[in-house]
This record gives structure tokens, C-alpha cells and sequence, in this order.
């Protein structure tokens, strides 16, 4: 009796991890547009769900739909062309990368990056608008031009920007992407730009290496949460397919300033932090390189991450994920990806 009671205990606890193993999540219900997805970023107005990407060809930053988190649908780029002062500042670029979404005093910023790549002579540009509903008669994005740009003498590199308000209602921005690591700028509350231009900005994270060797880190996203302020940031390498490396961490901090730390103590300016998204374990599995993370704080409370991974099933194409985000019993967000 007593073998019999521990067999069918062994197939209850093997049917419960099946289950769970196979339960559906919201990236499995995910349909419509989700490629090519890119560095993307989310944000909701109304009753619709706007996620914003990387451009491809001639579509300069990619648009995307949808009522519930499942069905999307895509839309016209935001532009087909560059800004006249971007061409000027960064000659040879003909892209718009890594876009950050928000809603201030009334109006929708769209900062984004104009580079060529593996160079640090890169700009953050900035476009407003009333809404994101293109058809609403006040529809139209107006050009606020350059905020930050780096050159070779510059030890960061001014792509991947995130917009964000801290507690005492200061406003910033950090980006970055290798170089020295990720740098943070204080913004005037009004015009969305640096507040001391010219300033030196606060470095925040970064990957040591020897002279010369690559220190990949880049895309940050900070969450302001539970009296912490939570840093994403992509590791490794993005944009080789199946075969990218990316992953995301995240470490936390008091002081929007830092120092941010991993769940361990691990300082995220040594190269710290603790893994908020990785890839399938096993080289067979589907998704590779989940990275570039953004963040939606729902009306509902609930939260989610946005993010790009590589479907091996679809010939490695950068695709949309989003995940709900629960708290721990510790404190540490935990991704139902």
C-alpha cells in the first residue's frame, strides 16, 4: 500500500509539472504582426496598446496596435525620413534605432537614436506628439531635435535612450550601448533636454575588459518600484539571429543614481546584476537572445516586460515577446515568460 501511494504521488507530482511545463502564457497567445520586432518599447492610451521599435528600410521607427496585449496589428512608421539635423550630425546613418515612449505634460515623447553601427558618433533625437491615435485630427509628430550626442572623444555611446521621472518629479534620461557602459543625464522638466548641457553624465553600469576587448552592455530601462529604482540592461550581443547571445538583467538601487546591485550584492558597474530574461536553456529550444527590454505599468496594476527575441522556428526573425512581470515573496520581479 505504502509503494502504491508513493507511485501515484510520483504521477500527480509529474502530471503537475507537465502542466505547468505546458500552461499557456501570453507570449504563447501572441498573434498578428509580431515581426520584425526590434528593441521594442510599450505604452497604452484609451482603450489601444501602442508598441514602438527599430525601423526597417525606409520605415523609421516601426508601429504596432492592439486592444488586449494579443492581437497586433501594424501601422505606418513614424517616419520615412531623417530630420535634416540628423543627417548633418551623423552622416552615413539612414535609420532610426531603439525608441522610448512616454506621456509628459500633455504630450507624447518619442526619444530615439540615429548611429551607424559599431560607432560611438550616435545622437538621441526627440519627436512629441499630442496622441498616438493616427486618426485623430490633432495626430502629427513635430520635431524637438537633437537632445544628446556622442563623438569619438566621448567614452559612451548616445544610443538606446529611456525616459524617466524619479520621486522627487526630476526628470532623466539614460542610454548607452558598450563604450565605458550606461550613462545617466538629468533633463529640464520642460523641454525634455539636458538640464546642464555639456555636463558630465553619471555612469551607472558598465562591463569591465581589457584594453581594446568588447564590454557588451547596453539598452537600459529603469522602473521605479516598491522604494527601489530597478535597472534592465541587455548583456552580450543582439541582432545575430539564433545565434545571438543577448540577456537581461536588472539590479536595484535607493538612489536612481545608484549604485545599482544584483539580488547577490553584485555591483552592475562591475559587470553585477542578476538575470531577468534569458534564453531556452537548451540549444534546440525556440527563443534565443531576449533582450532590449521596456516596461508597462497597466492601468489595472498589472506590469509587464516587453522585449525582442530570435525564433529559431522562423529562421532566427526578431520577434515581439511580452511577459507579465509577479513580485516575489523578496522582492524581485520575476518575468511568466
Amino acid at each position: 500500500m505504502a509503494l502504491s501511494n508513493m507511485l501515484k504521488m510520483a504521477s500527480l507530482a509529474l502530471l503537475a509539472c507537465a502542466s505547468i511545463a505546458g500552461a499557456e502564457t501570453l507570449n504563447s497567445r501572441l498573434t498578428g504582426d509580431l515581426t520584425p520586432t526590434h528593441d521594442p518599447v510599450i505604452i497604452r492610451e484609451g482603450d489601444s496598446y501602442h508598441v514602438f521599435s527599430t525601423g526597417h528600410g525606409q520605415r523609421l521607427i516601426e508601429t504596432r496596435t492592439s486592444p488586449d496585449l494579443i492581437h497586433w496589428t501594424a501601422g505606418d512608421p513614424v517616419f520615412t525620413a531623417l530630420p535634416a539635423w540628423a543627417t548633418r550630425a551623423i552622416p552615413g546613418s539612414d535609420g532610426m534605432w531603439a525608441p522610448d515612449i512616454s506621456f509628459v505634460n500633455g504630450r507624447y515623447r518619442l526619444y530615439y537614436s540615429v548611429s551607424t553601427f559599431g560607432s560611438n558618433r550616435s545622437a538621441i533625437g526627440l519627436a512629441t506628439s499630442p496622441t498616438l491615435n493616427p486618426e485623430a485630427p490633432n495626430y502629427g509628430w513635430r520635431d524637438e531635435g537633437l537632445v544628446v550626442m556622442s563623438t569619438k572623444a566621448d567614452d559612451y555611446n548616445a544610443i538606446d535612450p529611456n525616459f524617466v521621472i524619479d520621486r522627487e518629479g526630476r526628470h532623466w534620461l539614460t542610454l548607452g550601448s558598450f563604450w565605458t557602459g550606461i550613462k545617466l543625464f538629468e533633463l529640464d522638466r520642460k523641454t525634455g533636454k539636458p538640464l546642464h548641457p555639456g555636463e558630465k553624465p553619471i555612469s551607472i553600469a558598465r562591463r569591465p575588459a581589457p584594453a581594446g576587448g568588447p564590454a557588451p552592455v547596453e539598452a537600459p530601462f529603469i522602473v521605479d518600484h516598491g522604494g527601489y529604482y530597478w535597472l534592465m540592461a541587455s548583456y552580450d550581443y543582439c541582432c545575430k539571429g539564433v545565434n545571438s547571445s543577448y540577456y537581461t538583467v536588472i539590479g536595484r538601487s535607493k538612489a536612481i543614481t545608484g549604485p545599482y546591485l544584483g539580488k547577490d550584492g553584485s555591483p552592475m558597474m562591475q559587470g553585477g546584476g542578476t538575470i531577468f530574461l534569458r534564453a531556452d536553456l537548451q540549444e534546440q529550444q525556440r527563443w534565443r537572445g531576449p533582450g532590449h527590454a521596456g516596461w508597462l505599468h497597466d492601468r489595472d496594476g498589472k506590469e509587464y516586460v516587453v522585449y525582442h527575441a530570435y525564433d529559431k522556428q522562423a529562421n532566427g526573425a526578431p520577434t515581439l515577446r511580452i511577459a507579465p512581470v509577479r513580485w516575489g515573496a523578496d522582492g524581485w520581479p520575476v518575468a511568466d515568460y
